[in-house]
Order: structure tokens, then sequence, then C-alpha cells
């Protein structure tokens, strides 16, 4: 999942052991002549300039095309924060994807890291669509730009967040939420859930979780989610312990889908 233990920032050379398809420094040959090459370590450091630093980075295993995959480079501005009156704090953060085969434009998300669980969210709203700049397109001016565009959002991530802790559910709409985001983690399969995962995926991993409140409920059922914390049955009538996400991907799909769903719930 999207969930980072260390608070410390990357250097360039854990970058290159976490995922060296950032300093590729070529397209790929698939690529046509149109094709202009931009190393994600140029933005990487362009972002520095602007105050934000890199947290983690992850890259698509890779059997062939190896170097030129699909990475995540996630972001985090320590001057930029969320303190909630309850101790809640949040940063946002700005995750990049990119490749180098020629078939994706930088893209950059908005996200949130919840200091309490050390876990991220991706944040899913209009406001909030993916911001992409094309390679033959960069320059610094233009990722400036951008920047500034997430940043400026940010307030209505804030209203969001406070809708979400206003927002107390009855023990049907708990319920009710919960089935809703698991259906999102089993969707495109034939897998099904009981009762028993409903309750499994609504029990709290901290205290700073209990309760009725949407934002809380959010949170656990989220991380649970992701994390594997349920039980499914196959469509051979099999119980089985569902994985934690690990594929970055899927994960930044599913958090954006569910954080959505989420906020359907808020007052």
């Amino acid at each position: 999942m999207l969930n980072y233990e260390s608070q410390e920032f990357k250097s360039l050379n854990e970058l290159r052991e976490i995922a060296p398809s950032i300093f590729t420094k070529n397209g790929s040959s698939n690529t046509s002549s149109k094709y202009s090459h931009i190393p994600t370590d140029t933005v990487i450091k362009d972002l520095e300039l602007l105050g934000w630093n890199v947290v983690d980075a992850k890259e698509v295993k890779a059997r062939k095309n190896v170097g030129y995959q699909k990475h995540l480079v996630v972001f985090r501005n320590n001057d930029v924060v969320i303190n909630g009156k309850d101790g809640d704090t949040v940063y946002p953060q700005i995750l990049l994807t990119n490749s180098h085969d020629g078939k994706n434009s930088f893209s950059f998300q908005a996200g949130l890291f919840r200091m309490i669980c050390e876990n991220g969210l991706v944040i899913a709203t209009k406001q909030f669509e993916n911001y992409k700049i094309r390679h033959m397109g960069y320059d610094f001016e233009t990722l400036q730009d951008v920047i500034k565009d997430i940043i400026s959002n940010l307030d209505l991530t804030v209203e969001s967040m406070n809708k979400m802790k206003e927002t107390e559910l009855t023990k049907e709409q708990t319920l009710d939420f919960a089935k809703q985001l698991l259906e999102t983690r089993v969707a495109g399969s034939k897998n099904k859930f009981g009762d028993k995962a409903i309750a499994d995926i609504l029990t709290p991993q901290r205290k700073q979780d209990k309760g009725n409140g949407l934002w809380e409920v959010f949170n656990r059922v989220q991380e649970n989610i992701v994390e594997g914390n349920f039980q499914y049955l196959t469509p051979g009538g099999k119980l089985r312990q569902a994985r934690p996400i690990k594929n970055f991907r899927q994960d930044m799909n599913i958090n954006a889908k569910m954080y959505e769903q989420a906020l359907t719930f808020a007052a």
C-alpha cells in the first residue's frame, strides 16, 4: 500500500537502488522519432527547487523493456501540513507516475499522508483529476504551474476532510459503507465476501480510528482492505485470506475510488 515507514527524504543514490528506471537516460527503442525523452530524475530535481522532496519510489516489475517501465515517485513538502484539532496530522503529497517507453506522460496526482497510521491516501475529486505534462511539452515553468494548481486546491482537501470528520454514520450506514468499499476491492473478479469480512475491515487497528465518524471509519476500512485483513470466498466456495495490495498502480486506483466513494457519505 502507499505506506511509508521512514519520514526521511530519499537521496538520489537511494532512489537508484529502489527504482533505477527513474534514471534511464534514453527512451526505449520502441519510441518514435517524435518522442522527447525527459528522465524522471530531471523532474525530481526541479520539484526539489520548488520545495518538494522524495519520500518514496516504486517501479513495476518487468521482464521485458527493463529500465523503461512505469514508476511512481512520491513527494512531500514538510512546510505544507494539515494539523487537525484532534492531533490527526496529515501531509499533502504529490504522486508522480511516468515511464520511458513512450506510452505515458508525466502524471501528477494529489495524495495525503496520515501520521497516525503512516498511511497514504490518494485524493479523488473533480478538483484533483490527474495533471499531465507531455514529455515534449515539459519545462520548469509548466511544472511550476501544475504544482501551483495542486497547492491551490488544498483548501478543498481540508474541506473534504472536515466534512468527513463532522459526519457521524449510523450502524446501517457504516455496514453499507464497508460493503461498498469491499466491492471496490473484489470488482472484476468472481470472489465474494460475507458478513465476517465486513466486520473484519471495520475493526480498528489503533484507538484513534475508533468511533462512528466517517473519517475514522474510512481510514480503518481503507487500511484493512489494502492490507488484506479479511477473507473472501472463491467461485469454488473456498475461503481464502486476501493478500495485501503491493502493485502501486492497483493501490492508487483502489485508493482513489475509495476516497471518492467516502465523499458520497459526507454531510
